[in-house]
């Protein structure tokens, strides 16, 4: 069945593709994969081999690399399940670009049996780190530096040819890693490369030894450097008879300057030397020390990498920096020594930047100081808050204490010089700058230009502007005997048309007049019909409404609803009349205000469980016809919002009478409303528009104070000298 849907799976690939002869059969063998383009890779193109695991990494979640007898691959196998290295598996899957050599994906695997590792191929330590063999097994020789162990593995670095790169064992592989430092070893393994995705290149390359007999030593270092008589730093680099090539050495000094834990310099009186370990270390200036490492260079200059320190328990020194000039720098060269020098401060800068070793340093204050000769560099501690040297004035004469860092070129020629502060009391000022900078020079300078070309342009406007006055004069002389024609003439017809424009603002004024009357007749008209029929209609339609309901209970409780609406109707009937008598005399009866409010609200509320009650206050007088009048339509509109909206229980209509005013207060207790969100005249509610308009008319204010679930309550104040 495998068989039979491998060969389906082939013929629909073959259809498919329609004439692309790379995609016509599946990839058997790991060499045809590893040698389609990115393009024809991420095609996926089926692949089935049968092959060795070469490594597989348990924190690879998976993953594995296989082997069969023409190349080395990797496989991107996700799953939970970890093959072993030796294990012969059949793989079945797809091609892919990879992020670096084409790979296979979504793989299906499964153990076949088990098989030694395939032949180790011996290769050159160029060809390894150019990355030609990565995913295969070679072979290559080179010397320990180091071995330390994390959580998966055992980490060998190594270097060889002037490369230097990394070897990743099984932990426990080494048994005894300090007897292999220095030791000349052959390693068999998997090669890989460590790249950058988006671009696809290369970064370094690992060497993956799967087991411990992958590792054979071919010659120990068999002398124990640390019982050897330490070497002067100043005889580092020089020739000796007696030194072997790439052993280890031994050295003693004193603390100058501590970069990182791993990363510090020392001095022994002859030199300074830069010393990097795999140890972390908390080492204080002054204290002495010994270190064995590997002698390297950096720049051509000697450093001492891979070093094994250990803390001598003297007595630590007082450090006394080097005076040195430019001069004896660039001859003598003093590199990774404690020195001191002077110079001028001609710039400072904040910069992330890398020394000229090679560190990476984080946020640091850079000075640029200039000698007589030589302009160089100063970097600020990076442990230390640098804002006093930030803060130093441009052209000070300064003496600084600092770790020299020289870059030279293949001819022995200093190309750069860097001076590494180790504080920031490291730099003292000796001379402060004049007061007459080149930079203030300048900006004077700059400022007289301004000035001076401020004046040519002033002078030249003014003359410009004199010549042309002259003419104006002219011009305007000329033109002051045509202007007192021209306003002769212009009196004349300003007079015919101010008497032609009186004769239409009279008739506009008049227009104006006839047009207001008639609106606010229609306004009067449009709110007594609100206030009289409407409302009585209101109460009609209540009384009828609680009549049909009281009816299908009992028709007997019906009638007095009933005959409260005939009476309703009645006085409905009479108010229009008087309306309509009204347009014709507006001569109204004395009647009691107060009175006839508390009368109308208890007829608009018989039938329902509202309460009404009235209070006056103040002293009561009879007021304009016309204010009586708008109160009383006032406090019938508010009441049938009452019973319409509010769901109240009580309502309290007050009538405080003043010397120069009356108010009229009606309060409910019932649900309450946002008077922002009332509505209004678009949606056909018209009693809160009359109220307000009924006050502005008798120039009075209605002010609503409400919210919801807390009641509302409405002020109308109407001020008597206006009525």
């Amino acid at each position: 069945m495998m068989f039979l849907a491998s060969c389906l799976i082939t013929l629909a690939l073959c259809l498919g593709a329609e004439g692309t002869q790379a995609a016509d059969k599946v990839l058997s063998q790991a060499r045809d994969v590893l040698s389609l383009s990115e393009e024809r890779a991420n095609t996926r193109i089926p692949v089935e081999i049968e092959g060795v695991v070469t490594v597989a990494q348990p924190d690879w979640g998976g993953r594995f690399f296989v082997q069969d007898a023409t190349a080395g691959i990797f496989v991107e196998n996700v799953d939970e399940r970890i093959p072993l290295p030796g294990d012969l598996v059949r793989i079945k899957g797809y091609s892919h670009p990879g992020g670096f050599a084409p790979i296979i994906t979504e793989p299906e695997w499964e153990k076949i049996g088990t098989a030694p590792l395939p032949a180790a191929k011996p290769i050159q330590m160029e060809d390894f780190m150019e990355g030609y063999e990565d995913s295969q097994r070679i072979k290559i020789s080179s010397t320990v530096r180091s071995i330390r162990k994390d959580e998966f593995a055992q980490v060998l670095h190594l270097t060889s040819g002037g490369y230097r790169f990394q070897a990743i064992l099984p932990l426990g592989a080494i048994k005894e890693p300090d007897r292999l430092i220095g030791a000349r070893v052959s390693l068999q393994g998997t090669a890989v490369a460590t790249y950058k995705g988006e671009l696809r290149q290369m970064i370094r390359m690992e060497l993956f030894v799967p087991t411990a007999t992958d590792v054979k030593v071919e010659k120990l270092d068999l002398r124990d450097p640390f019982l050897e008589s330490p070497v002067a730093i100043n005889q580092l680099a020089k020739y000796r008879s007696s030194e072997v090539h790439g052993k280890r050495v031994r050295v003693r000094g004193t603390v100058t300057h501590q970069r990182t834990d791993k990363n510090f310099f020392i001095s022994d009186g002859t030199g300074g030397l830069h010393i990097r370990t795999q140890q972390a270390f908390n080492l204080s200036p002054g204290e002495m020390v010994e270190a064995v490492g590997f002698l390297d260079y950096d720049f051509f200059l000697p450093v001492l990498e891979d070093a094994v320190i250990s803390k001598t328990g003297q007595a630590s020194q007082t450090l006394l920096p080097n005076p040195v000039t430019i001069e004896v720098l660039r001859e003598s060269y003093h590199h990774a020594d404690l020195v001191s020098l002077q110079g001028k401060v001609v710039d400072i800068s904040r910069q992330s930047k890398s020394g000229i070793d090679g560190e990476i340093e984080t946020e640091r204050v850079t000075l640029l100081v200039q000698t007589p000769t030589y302009v160089f560099t100063a970097l600020g501690p990076a442990n230390e808050s640098n804002d006093e040297l930030a803060m130093l004035p441009l052209g000070s004469i300064i003496e600084l204490e600092g770790i020299c860092l020289l870059d030279l070129n293949e001819f022995g020629v200093i190309q750069a010089v860097q001076i590494l502060l180790t504080r920031s009391e490291s730099v003292r000022i000796l001379e402060q700058p004049s007061w007459i900078t080149p930079r203030r020079l300048l900006l004077g300078l700059a400022i007289l230009s301004v000035i001076l070309l401020l004046a040519f342009v002033w002078i030249v406007t003014v003359s410009r502007k004199n010549s042309t006055l002259k003419t104006v004069v002219r011009d305007k002389v000329e033109a002051q005997v045509e202007l007192e024609e021209a306003n002769d003439l212009l009196e004349q017809r300003v007079e015919e048309r101010t008497n032609q424009l009186k004769f239409e603002v009279n008739e506009r004024q008049a227009a104006e007049v006839r047009f207001k009357a008639t609106l606010a007749e229609r306004t009067r008209l449009a709110q007594e019909l609100h206030d009289t029929t409407e409302q009585s209609l209101a109460g009609i339609s209540l009384q009828l409404d609680t009549a049909s309901k009281l009816y299908q209970e009992d028709p007997a409780a019906a009638l007095p609803p009933l005959k409260l609406a005939k009476n309703l109707m009645r006085r409905s009937h009479a108010e229009l009349r008087q309306s309509i008598w009204d347009l014709r005399s507006r001569e109204l009866e004395e009647f009691n205000l107060a009175g006839a409010m508390e009368l109308s609200a208890r007829e608009t509320l018989q039938g329902t469980e509202v309460q009404v009650t009235l209070k006056t206050s103040g002293q009561v007088c009879p007021l304009p016809e016309v204010v009586e009048e708008n109160l009383l339509r006032i406090s019938r509109e508010a009441v049938n919002n009452v019973i319409k909206h509010a769901e109240a229980s009580k309502v309290e209509l007050g009538l405080n009478f003043k010397r120069d005013a009356v108010i009229l207060v009606i309060t409910d207790n019932g649900r309450g409303f946002s008077p922002d969100q009332a509505m209004g005249a678009k949606e056909g509610h018209f009693g809160l528009l009359g109220m307000s308009e009924r006050a502005k008319r008798l120039r009075g204010t209605l002010e609503i104070t409400s919210s919801r679930g807390r009641g509302t309550q409405i002020e109308i104040k109407i001020p008597l000298d206006s009525s």
